[in-house]
């Protein structure tokens, strides 16, 4: 039935981990008018309590005591800080009522009007899955849940960015696993697909010559029956190893056969009643069953070829192929290895890229939901969208996750998801890379080409930072195409589970949105230029995407380090952040997590506060050197990722110094900043504790240690032996006609020199 799989151990659940597996509902339950009026309430409550610092606190102290010049820096600063963490608190709390509004407005499209609407042949769809050092029972898993979407006309190809020729067997052996996923699953679904095509075929032929009678409803209840009992047989051969894997078997297996056992519910319903179901209806539901079963998949590797980017990261992965789509290519040696040429007539080991109407991106440890692609592309294609590039339902977190910092990780997500719908609301929508379905004519307008050693480059998603997706939602916005966030749950992405991995998740979060700040006014200007109205909500919940991890950061530094003076409290402060913690334990609560998670969220951000901080540095060093900063990997210790030894260092340092704050305020009775510094110090200790462990932050910060005193030899400078007469490679010189580029064959490095101009 199924393809083979290596085995997976499941992980050891710790203390405190979630125990509840079950999603939430697909749809979000409607709010009630009290949780609206509630939302308003606490905007306004933010914004009076700010107002009322500013005068109560900060003015009154300069109008009745008078000050120097340091109590003058330190309010200055304090109210900075304040005044941006406000702001960000107000953020949330204006997105989460835009996500209400459209949660109790959304009404979801009938399943008949779906399938009437794409009875006629419909735009075809490419499915890509960038691809690098994943294991391949993740991969599996994600390639599954798509190619068992239901879409008219679906190809899926596996982008594998590995590097094609691996030495170390294991890895190699795990490339060749990635690589048969395609074909081992295109081989499963081979047998239902003829079974179903073949169905259709002849309803088809008997409807043409004569009407539907009640024989056929009971043949297309047998087709049904067989094809969910197919599904469930999968589901009872699948392992189960982790909480992944059962979101696959009950949500993607079980959850695609429970829908097509309630169709069958209906037409048992309609064979006994003698109902009269028309032609036209029943072909809609056999070619149901068609397309769910007749995903075309395949793989591609762009770095077996020379003419192609290698550069290492996800957006030129997806670039590389989007580049090639709609044309044919003639592989041709090269001393670099095989060059892809466009051709016209094409004959056989030719490699033809068929283009599409759409194309969805989705992460590798991603899963989508039965009907993730024909309801989105039905939601594109209404003449009220047609300006709508891309669409996507913002990703929610696996539950059941067996670690504290995956649970918390995840709890943070589905308030994610919360937040960007309700930008959508403001029409300040941001892509989030993890899935979307994109129009493929709006990747056209924001193409950018590149001549690169005599190579054509083209460059649709920008790889200038490490937040593409981000950076083309605003290219795509200037470009005068529009984003839309989905009001349902259908996709689901893996959390990271160890602090390890999470530092490099979110290190490169934190990195590149200053950078996009200018782009953002630069597209404000041209709007207003061409008198198009931009509105407040719109800009501000945009500024507040892309900076406030660099203003929240800072913030929280002044905050615990730095000895305010007491005047400068006020419980105004916290009124303004009340409003924001609330309406956060509120939504944690409606998402299935715990209202006291606020608190493990706030210990959360204390020890990622090293992390956020490195990324917004390393995006000011960006701004200034122009160098594009890589994807960042770490070393792994023992099935763990281990942390950078500075971002362990710094939540200890963190707790050190909060005490050390606490203990001087006692002295000098400051209550309020004693109370502050106490509460820094214990939710940071037990963050450390929870999400990075004792044991684990030792070894990261002895490892570091060791790295840091260890010199590689092999990195000592050499000189070179001049080359042997047989080592002269004549093929390159022949090629190149340069004989330093023949011995040196990375031409495509720092020295290449790159012609843009803009593709329209």
């Amino acid at each position: 039935m199924t393809d083979s799989t290596a085995t997976v151990t499941a992980p050891r659940r710790q203390w405190g981990s979630e125990r509840r597996s079950e999603p939430l509902s697909i749809l979000h339950p409607r709010p009630s008018q009290a949780t609206i009026t509630w939302g308003r309430i606490g905007i306004v409550v933010t914004i009076l309590s700010w107002i009322g610092y500013v005068i109560t606190t900060i003015i009154r102290e300069f109008l009745d005591v008078g000050t120097n010049f340091r109590f003058t820096m330190e309010a200055a600063s304090y109210l900075i800080v304040v005044t941006v963490l406000t702001f960000s608190a107000l953020m949330y709390l204006v997105a989460r009522q835009g996500a209400l509004h459209r949660f109790r407005l959304h009404q979801r499209a009938p399943r008949g009007l779906i399938d009437s609407h794409f009875s006629d042949q419909s735009e075809a769809l490419t499915i890509l899955i960038p691809s690098y050092a994943e294991e391949p029972d993740v991969v599996r898993l994600t390639l599954w849940s798509a190619a068992l979407q239901e879409y008219p006309d679906l190809r899926i190809v596996l982008l594998i960015d590995d590097p094609p020729h691996p030495t170390d067997h294991e890895v190699l052996a795990r490339l060749n696993a990635t690589r048969r996923l395609a074909d081992e699953i295109e081989r499963t679904l081979r047998e239902p697909a003829e079974r179903f095509a073949r169905a259709h075929e002849e309803a088809a032929s008997r409807f043409a010559s004569s009407e539907p009678t009640r024989k056929d409803i009971g043949t297309l209840a047998g087709e049904y029956r067989g094809a969910a009992e197919w599904l469930e047989a999968m589901a009872v051969s699948e392992s189960v190893p982790d909480h992944v894997s059962e979101f696959f078997v009950d949500q993607v297996l079980m959850g695609l056969a429970s829908d097509l056992r309630l169709t069958l519910l209906a037409l048992d319903a309609a064979y006994e009643q003698a109902a009269n179901l028309d032609a036209t209806r029943l072909l809609e539901l056999h070619r149901r069953l068609v397309w769910i079963f007749r995903a075309r998949l395949d793989s591609f590797e762009r770095k077996k070829y020379a003419s192609l980017s290698h550069e290492a990261n996800k957006a030129m992965n997806i670039n590389a192929y989007l580049g090639l789509m709609g044309h044919s290519w003639r592989p041709e040696a090269t001393p670099k290895g095989p060059a892809l040429h466009l051709v016209e007539e094409v004959i056989e080991g030719d490699l033809v890229i068929e283009d599409t109407g759409y194309v969805l991106t989705l992460d590798a440890d991603s899963q989508l939901l039965r009907d993730y692609c024909i309801r989105l592309v039905h939601y594109l294609e209404q003449p009220a969208n047609l300006q709508v590039a891309i669409i996507q339902t913002p990703y929610s977190s696996f539950r059941g996750a067996p670690t504290r910092i995956e649970r918390i990780a995840g709890a943070t997500t589905d308030l994610q998801h919360i937040h960007h719908q309700g930008m959508t609301h403001y029409g300040a929508t941001f892509w989030v890379g993890a899935n979307a379905v994109i129009r493929k004519r709006a990747l056209e307008d924001i193409v950018e080409v590149e001549d690169v050693s005599g190579f054509e480059v083209k460059t649709y998603i920008q790889d200038r930072t490490v937040i593409e997706d981000t950076e083309s939602s605003v290219d795509m916005v200037s470009a005068g195409w529009s984003l839309v966030n989905y009001p349902e749950r259908l996709s689901y992405s893996a959390t990271p589970p160890d602090f390890g991995s999470l530092v490099v998740q979110r290190r490169r979060w934190a990195n590149g949105g200053l950078l996009i700040l200018p782009k953002l006014w630069d597209q404000v200007r041209q709007r207003r230029f061409d008198r198009e109205r931009v509105h407040l909500h719109e800009l501000a919940l945009r500024v507040n995407y892309m900076a406030s991890i660099t203003w929240s950061s800072f913030g929280l530094l002044f905050l615990l380090f730095y000895p305010y003076d007491s005047r400068l409290l006020s419980p105004l402060v916290l009124g303004a952040a009340l409003p924001y913690f609330l309406a956060m334990g509120s939504d944690l609560r409606a998402c299935g997590h715990r209202f006291g998670d606020i608190f493990r969220i706030y210990g959360f951000n204390l020890v990622l506060l090293p992390v956020n901080l490195a990324g917004v540095l390393k995006s000011i060093q960006q701004a200034f050197t122009g160098e594009k900063i890589p994807f960042a990997r770490t070393p792994k210790v023992r099935n763990r990722t281990a942390a950078p030894a500075l971002h362990v260092f710094v939540p200890f340092l963190v707790v050190g110094f909060s005490l050390l704050t606490a203990w001087r305020d006692f002295n000098n009775h400051n209550w309020g900043n004693f109370a502050f510094a106490t509460f820094n110090a214990v939710l940071a200790a037990y963050a450390i504790r929870a999400y990075i462990g004792v044991a684990a932050a030792a070894v990261d910060m002895g490892l570091g240690f060791v790295n840091w005193l260890y010199v590689d030899d092999s990195k000592k400078a050499r000189t070179p032996a001049p080359p042997a007469a047989e080592e002269v490679n004549w093929a390159a010189i022949l090629y190149y006609g340069d004989r330093r580029l023949a011995r040196d064959l990375r031409v495509r490095g720092d020295r290449r020199r790159r012609v843009k101009h803009r593709a329209r």
